[in-house]
């Protein structure tokens, strides 16, 4: 006989996770069904790790410049092992944190392949174990996978993805990093940080294309004072693996195709949806490019059947996966009889995007170049970190903020930020749009002496002709 629940979430990432949990506290009986590790891998082998060992990276950057703040460190150096052991730990405390939360909250854990194979009805094999369950709803929340690049697939010696890029068999000597979105960008950082000369590829005409303009050049300069090289505009026409590295031809904007050879590679060119044989096609699941179609509260065009996070589409963000477990959760309450949760859709533009590379990126709402393309006049303010105190202090003057504003009403359209620690300060304007702050709310907020997020108000300010450390 089948285990029955009010409902049952497939896949244990940001979203499923969150998901299940909301679920158990407006009274619902919940199952998740998880095939790997709970956490997902966001948990376990993306947005934490990666934080694990950027900040090793960092720490070891501060070493090797310590001279600059008046220090002596004598020959520093690393052990990959202990780095990438750190990491792990990091993981696998956080692993066993999900558990007991899903114990804490009564989540029902089922591990192991799920399939949806009819209308409500969900069967997990473990091994040469079957378990059926039904439930009124399912969430579908299985995320999504690096893609492979059609002409080299990732081997984990050579050629890598972000996966491998985490546990890595020997340190890089010379590394080519194939896209410069978030991932790309981070791992090309931590990588140049350790040691490594480091090459970025990006067919598009800038680096962090998604970013404001400003920001991508800002980026450009930074990374190649750094040490990377940076080529846009450059299609990689071929990547082989060879016994001692990889050998790459890549085509630039001249049309010439230049052949190079590296140590590593690592493919960041974006994701696949984790949309195949799950039982989506038979039921009728309407999908687009392999992401499954939802209305802001994330249900599917058949009834019973929801869908959160990367299957979902961009932006493939643990936070707005774990937000629409939240809406996708109060929503099947609702439907249930709950009359006290009230869901409000989904927002995109109030998602914030962050890269945590060194210098590290964050954004919210729309850029300069998209707001004047959406029709509005636009107000522009930005603000240097080199007239920051707080930052001079740290030693990290190399920065800016930049809001954008409706010219006529005051509407906090975007901000762009670049610079030591920015990936925390972000959350400020993003809480100001979901607000619905103007200008005038925010320049007469007082921020604390001396912060960085001074800069924030400076950029206002500047907006308006009113900047006062510039």
């Amino acid at each position: 006989m089948a285990d029955t629940y009010d409902l049952i979430v497939l896949g244990s990432g940001p979203g499923g996770y969150v998901a299940a949990i909301r679920a158990s506290q407006l009274g619902l009986k919940v199952a998740i069904v998880e095939r790997e590790r709970l956490g997902g891998i966001c948990l376990n082998w993306g947005c934490i790790p990666t934080k694990a060992l950027l900040r090793s990276a960092e720490v070891y950057h501060y070493m090797t410049h310590a001279a600059q703040y008046g220090l002596s460190v004598e020959k520093p150096s690393f052990s990959l092992d202990k780095v990438v052991d750190r990491s792990r730990k990091v993981a696998g405390q956080l692993n066993a944190g999900v558990k007991g939360l899903m114990k804490k909250n009564k989540v029902a854990v089922h591990e192991g392949v799920g399939t949806i194979t009819g209308k409500g009805k969900l069967s997990v094999v473990q091994g040469d174990k079957t378990t059926e369950l039904t439930a009124k709803h399912i969430i579908v929340a299985t995320g999504a996978r690096a893609r492979d690049l059609p002409f080299a697939k990732a081997d984990g010696e050579r050629i890598w993805t972000y996966r491998h890029a985490m546990v890595p068999p020997a340190m890089p000597t010379k590394l080519l990093v194939i896209g410069s979105g978030a991932i790309g960008v981070e791992f090309a950082s931590f990588y140049n940080d350790m040691g490594a000369e480091v090459t970025i590829v990006e067919m598009l005409d800038r680096i962090m294309p998604v970013e404001d303009a400003e920001v991508s050049e800002f980026m450009t300069k930074q990374l190649t004072k750094f040490g990377m090289t940076i080529k846009t505009k450059t299609g990689l026409e071929k990547l082989e693996a060879t016994a001692s590295g990889v050998k790459a031809a890549m085509k630039g904007p001249d049309g010439k195709v230049e052949t190079a050879e590296f140590s590593h590679a690592i493919v960041a060119i974006g994701i696949v949806p984790n949309t195949e044989n799950i039982g989506l096609e038979k039921l009728g699941v309407t999908t687009d490019r392999g992401h499954i179609k939802t209305d802001g509260y994330g249900r599917t065009n058949v009834d019973g059947i929801w869908a959160i996070g990367d299957v979902t589409g961009a932006p493939w963000l643990a936070h707005k996966a774990s937000h629409e477990g939240v809406i996708a959760a109060e929503a099947i309450a609702q439907a249930l009889g709950n009359k006290d949760v009230h869901p409000h859709a989904m927002d995109k533009g109030n998602i914030p995007g962050c890269t945590y590379s060194r210098p590290q990126v964050a954004s919210v709402g729309f850029t300069e170049a998209k707001a004047k393309e959406a029709g509005y006049q636009v107000k522009v303010g930005k603000f240097p970190f080199i007239g920051n105190g707080k930052a001079i202090a740290l030693g990290e003057a190399e920065g800016f903020v930049k809001t954008v504003f409706d010219a006529k009403t005051g509407e906090l359209l975007g901000a762009h930020m670049v610079g030591a620690e920015v990936t925390e300060m972000i959350q400020g304007y993003v809480v100001a749009r979901q607000l619905e702050t103007t200008e005038a709310e925010l320049m007469e907020t007082v921020f604390a002496h001396p912060t960085i997020s001074e800069s924030m108000h400076e950029s206002v300010l500047a907006a308006y002709g009113r900047a006062l450390h510039i």
